[in-house]
């Protein structure tokens, strides 16, 4: 190659470079330049939908175009995520992903049509909450240290519900029987709908279950909650203890929601979605809102988000060890 030649090719180059990226931030800059659509991979009237729905709202006033979301079911989450997955890399489709998707399922299922590692961009974490350490009102325990001393005297052991196998409720209740070393067995329903009444009517013996689906129960006074797995006392319920103050050391459970995009996502858009969500986390009408629903508006940095769902990996890896638990 003459220098001549060489010289005209890097010069070309030299010029395409800032070509390519003068277009990546007239892109960011412009984003987003059609409607977004969040995909839940859940039912909808269910918490992450629900949260999800109201953060749309927000971010359609505050970054502009159309913002709708789609409810995407099935495999506990998994089709949504790979319709996600396999989506343009251009910031037009987001998925509101969880703890379950993001943290849990690659050890509960045998196949994954999904890597949560290396087919993602990171954005935020969007909401969390905590579960409820909750028993029937018959049952004579006022603390968990009560409720133990209960359990352990009962000659064919106690029984826990979930609203399904592999649900956090039901790794949670597996956690609690495993460290506590108690007889306890895992009672699995279809759903919330079923395992809530069953508690009520004593016919479960306990339940670490989600905040936002026992709280009208709470309040309305037909369980009895002993205590809460946050790592402090829940706002709207500030007498409760938590389980360190229980005298149940490193038993934080928290369930959370997080938006991802498609790995390849540029940059720019990634981070104007964090920043948007990191300032609209901060609106007290916003923080409202989510703390009727059951949670807590929050939001993190893509490095931070993608750093607490590794956390999360290695805690939820070793209950299913433990629990034995696996699904097709």
């Amino acid at each position: 190659m003459t220098i001549q030649r060489r010289s005209l090719i890097q010069a070309g180059m030299g010029a395409v470079v800032p070509f390519m990226l003068s277009g990546a931030r007239a892109q960011e800059a412009n984003y987003p330049s059609a409607p977004v659509k969040i995909i839940v991979p859940f039912t909808a009237g269910g918490a992450a939908d629900l949260l999800t729905r109201r953060l749309a709202e927000r971010l359609q006033v505050r970054l502009g175009q159309t913002w709708t979301v789609e409810n995407r079911t099935g495999a506990g989450g998994n089709i949504g995520m790979e319709a996600v997955k396999n989506a343009n890399p251009d910031g037009l489709t987001i998925c509101s992903a969880t703890i379950g998707t993001l943290s849990i399922n690659q050890f509960l299922f045998s196949k994954m049509p999904y890597d949560p590692v290396a087919d993602y961009a990171y954005v935020s974490t969007i909401w969390e909450n905590c579960n409820v350490f909750v028993v029937p009102l018959s049952n004579p325990a006022r603390t968990v240290s009560e409720f133990l001393e209960w359990a352990r005297r009962k000659p064919q052991g106690v029984s826990f519900g979930s609203a399904g196998v592999g649900t956090t409720p039901h790794l949670a209740g597996e956690m609690f029987r495993h460290r506590m070393a108690i007889n306890a067995v895992h009672i699995p329903f279809r759903g919330a709908a079923q395992s809530m009444p069953a508690l009520m009517a004593g016919e479960t013996d306990f339940a670490i279950d989600n905040i936002a689906s026992y709280m009208p129960l709470i309040k309305t006074g037909k369980v009895k909650v002993l205590a809460i797995t946050a790592n402090s006392r829940w706002p709207t319920l500030p007498e409760i203890p938590t389980m360190a103050e229980a005298g149940i050391k490193d038993f934080i459970i928290t369930s959370w929601g997080a938006f991802v995009m498609p790995r390849g996502t540029p940059a720019g858009i990634v981070n104007k979605v964090s920043s948007a969500i990191a300032q609209i986390a901060q609106d007290p009408a916003v923080k409202e809102q989510f703390l009727a629903a059951g949670a807590l508006a929050v939001s993190s940095t893509p490095r931070e988000t993608e750093a607490f769902a590794e956390r999360e990996r290695v805690k939820w890896k070793e209950v299913i060890r433990v629990a034995g638990v696996q699904m097709q």
